[in-house]
């Protein structure tokens, strides 16, 4: 029985493995580390800008023509060991150059006219109008250097980097040989090193030239290499990228299929075993070990099927996301050459196109949201840190769903849906069944396979073709690569037009974006097809107003306002929640996003107003609407603010979300009327604008359970920091969003405050990103001030090194704030 700390692995320490050779009791050890196999390369990097069109200032790439001439040295000067990178900006990986740019408006050369919905659409906002493509050549191309130096026992292993996402058309050339193109900026790549390696002492170095200069999507995408990069380090006889594939059911039954390579020039007898743990705790049980031997030719890989059983499995669920872990490992004899381990939970999911989507035979509402990655502060290069505390904010709005939109999302996302039980769309950025189309997406399938928390395959998003005979061959191929790879999920795409054409009848959930009102028309048509809703409502609001300024392109945060092809929160929630064939749907968007601005598409405008949270991750109201109607725990939420100087007597529109029964209404202590909640809905009333306070009390079967009330705050007079985390892992990552918000003397918010807030760090850590969640604002992400957007703005402050780390907040004439937060 092979027995493992899970702990020791993941966390990438030396660990003994024991396994029993099947038929003797004799045991065979071997010392690996995990960290040995794969280790994280993203420090240690430099970055220049190159040139779209000059090849002098793009490091001699391109030239005299003899970049592919010859291989080597040639391929650029910057190549050569002894360059002299000193003037190269030191990097830590993730990185997004894109963010650091300022932001440029020109005007276009052909002058923009309104669309058939009196929409103005400038192509330069679609991301975010950073100085990126053919206009901008200066920075549209980014150079990353990076020198290393492998062990002379390295020599003869094979060695290999493996990048996550770099955006985009990326070129590798380790020691002067091109050896690696990649143009997705999305899915991941692998680039074997071996012969072109020094394992001599001899420095190596790696080159990664990044150009940004053309987009895929039509929102901010950044631009560099914006996730993690992998050292990988095995021996010849290895199990390859991806080549564990685990199947589990809830009976407890796995299947485990093992691939395995022999890159040497001899033949191998490789001897396979797989056991499943379960979660941190090593696993005594017997059945849940099996192995087998294999004979594999020189440079030739197989693949080894095991059976195990797990008795009573722990199902991974919402709520309990219970996971396993299975131990990949080869041996040569008694050598334990190779480990890996799958992460896996047991589960069961369905979609019944009467009753909506089973987990574990239990009805689950999708309540979702789609989400594009990009942040305040970091752009796209969103440190791990980051991604659970932006899912965190999501599930404690009820959120059980996530859709990666319109590309696959970044691995560690979908590490952590599994861990905090969150349910995965998971999408290809190209509708195509070209050869690229089609790699694209089979790396997407064998790397996320094994994921629980993903439930579909998605093949496209408002395609041209989506309604068409051309679309549905397109759509069959891409299909038959997603059964062929897992059988056990289901394909989907998110449509917009042509229901009940084209890609129909080939994909099994049919995805509705929008268009909610041809949903139960379609569903009597098509009874047997299940459905979604891939995209629903894009309510756009700005966060803390409530008066409309087109000049100043605000929105108000009523639940009011969208774009002509959607409807608001309660325009479509309701509906779908009382249509048990629906299976849920998935809001536009969680979070805003750079790119793409809407309702106004032009300068100053520089991100969207759909989110339900802002691009800083504040809350905005329509937050505590699915707060209400997605979360079974009381909640009572009042608004808008009641600083209204200027408006005395005249007309302010109240609301509350609640799920309680009634909700009761007090004006500086008079009531303005008790309220019954209808399901799904506000509550709503129109008073006098008089100086004071707004109240209001929540009741349930006649009892008050809840208070909510909003002051007219005083000027400015002290800043305040929060953090929802100050013990830091000291790992060089890790980090923590720290908030900034402006009260008055009395201790009131002050919904309106703007004042410049600085932010300065003591100890091993240091701000990586500032904002303040205002669509127009023009300020820089990479700073160590801000101004306050509506009363609030936000560091994120990353780890160092070891030790205490204090945040201090100022603003001129205001008292400032501190927290200090652990590195350890």
């Amino acid at each position: 029985m092979l027995e493992l700390n899970r702990r020791h692995l993941l966390a990438g320490t030396a660990a003994t493995f024991v396994a029993i050779q099947a038929g003797t009791s004799q045991a065979q050890t071997e010392t690996i580390r995990q960290d040995d196999r794969r280790t994280r390369f993203d420090t240690g990097w430099r970055f220049a800008f190159g040139h779209l069109n000059d090849v002098e200032k793009d490091f001699g790439y391109g030239g005299d023509l003899r970049t592919y001439a010859k291989q080597g040295i040639d391929a650029t000067p910057v190549a050569k060991a002894d360059y002299d990178d000193s003037q190269w900006r030191p990097v830590t990986l993730p990185h997004d150059w894109a963010v650091e740019l300022p932001f440029v408006h020109k005007e276009p050369k052909i002058p923009l006219k309104p669309d058939d919905h009196g929409a103005v659409w400038d192509p330069a906002a679609n991301h975010g109008y950073k100085p990126l493509g053919r206009d901008y050549p200066e920075t549209s191309v980014g150079w990353y250097r990076k020198t290393f130096t492998l062990e002379a026992t390295d020599k003869g292993k094979r060695i290999s980097l493996e990048f996550d996402g770099v955006f985009r058309d990326a070129m590798v050339v380790i020691n002067g040989y091109i050896v690696k193109r990649n143009d997705s900026g999305y899915t991941p790549f692998r680039v074997e090193l071996n012969d072109f390696l020094n394992t001599d002492d001899t420095p190596n170095t790696v080159l990664v030239r990044v150009d940004a200069s053309l987009g895929e999507g039509w929102f901010y995408e950044g631009a560099g290499i914006y996730r993690h990069v992998w050292l990988v380090n095995t021996n010849p006889v290895h199990i390859p990228q991806y080549g564990v594939c685990v199947r589990a059911k809830t009976d407890g039954t796995v299947e485990v299929a093992t691939t395995v390579r022999n890159d040497s020039n001899v033949s191998q007898k490789v001897r396979v075993s797989s056991s499943v743990h379960y979660q941190d705790m090593p696993s005594s049980n017997p059945n849940t070990y099996d192995d087998s031997s294999v004979e594999l030719a020189a440079w030739g890989s197989a693949e080894v099927v095991h059976h195990i059983k797990v008795d009573k499995p722990a199902l991974w669920s919402l709520e309990e996301p219970h996971l396993y872990f299975i131990n990949s490992n080869l041996w040569l004899d008694d050598l334990n050459v190779d480990l890996v381990s799958t992460r896996f939970g047991f589960r069961d999911i369905r979609f019944d196109a009467q009753t909506g989507f089973f987990l574990n035979d239990k009805s689950v509402k999708l309540k979702g949201t789609c989400n594009h990655q990009d942040h305040t502060g970091v752009g796209a290069a969103i440190p791990d840190a980051l991604q659970r505390w932006r899912l965190q904010q999501l599930k404690d709005m009820g959120c059980n769903a996530y859709r990666a939109s319109h590309n696959p999302p970044t691995p560690e996302l979908l590490d952590l849906c599994d861990e905090m039980g969150i349910l995965v769309i998971d999408e290809t950025r190209m509708m195509t069944s070209s050869p690229e189309g089609l790699a694209q997406l089979e790396t997407l399938i064998r790397r996320d396979r094994n994921h629980p928390s993903v439930i579909l395959w998605s093949i496209g998003n408002e395609e041209p073709q989506q309604g068409t005979e051309r679309g549905a061959h397109i759509a069959r191929t891409m299909k038959r690569l997603c059964n062929e790879l897992d059988p056990t999920r289901l394909i989907t795409a998110a449509m917009d037009n042509g229901y009940g054409e084209g890609i129909t009848e080939v994909i099994d959930v049919i995805g509705f974006n929008y268009r909610d009102h041809l949903i139960d028309d379609f569903h009597a048509k098509y009874p047997n097809l299940p459905i979604i809703g891939t995209e629903t409502a894009s309510t756009v609001s700005t966060r803390g107003e409530y008066i409309k300024d087109d000049a100043a392109h605000i929105v108000p945060a009523y639940d009011t306002t969208a774009p002509w092809w959607a409807t608001t929160a309660e325009g479509w929630w309701p509906h779908f929640d009382a249509k048990p064939y629906i299976a849920g749907g998935f809001i536009w968007t969680g979070f805003d996003y750079r790119g793409e601005p809407t309702p106004y598409s032009s300068w100053p405008s520089i991100s969207s107003q759909f989110g339900a949270l802002d691009t800083c991750g504040f809350p905005k109201d329509n937050y505590w609407y699915y707060r209400a109607w997605w979360q079974p725990e009381p909640l009572l939420h009042l608004f808008p603010h009641w600083n209204w100087e200027g408006k005395e007597g005249q007309d302010i529109s109240v609301w509350a979300h609640s799920n309680a029964d009634e909700v009761e209404l007090f004006v500086n202590g008079k009531s303005a009327g008790r309220k019954t909640v209808t399901k799904d809905l506000h509550v709503e009333w129109v008073v006098p604008y008089q100086p004071g306070r707004i109240e209001a009390f929540a009741y349930k079967a006649g009892k008050v359970i809840l208070k909510d009330k909003r002051e007219t705050a005083g000027a400015p007079a002290k800043v305040v920091l929060t953090t929802d985390r100050t013990a830091l892992v000291n790992d060089g990552m890790d980090c923590t969003v720290i908030k900034a918000e402006v009260f008055d003397a009395k201790g009131r918010p002050v919904p309106k405050a703007d004042n410049l807030i600085r932010f300065a760090v003591s100890g091993p850590g240091a701000v990586i990103g500032v904002g303040n969640g205002n669509p127009n604002s023009h300020e820089a992400d990479k700073a160590s001030e801000r101004k306050a957007f509506n009363g609030l703005c936000c560091a994120i402050v990353q780890v160092t090194g070891a030790g205490g780390i204090t945040v201090a907040a100022s603003a001129e004439g205001l008292s400032g704030s501190k927290v200090v937060l652990r590195s350890a």
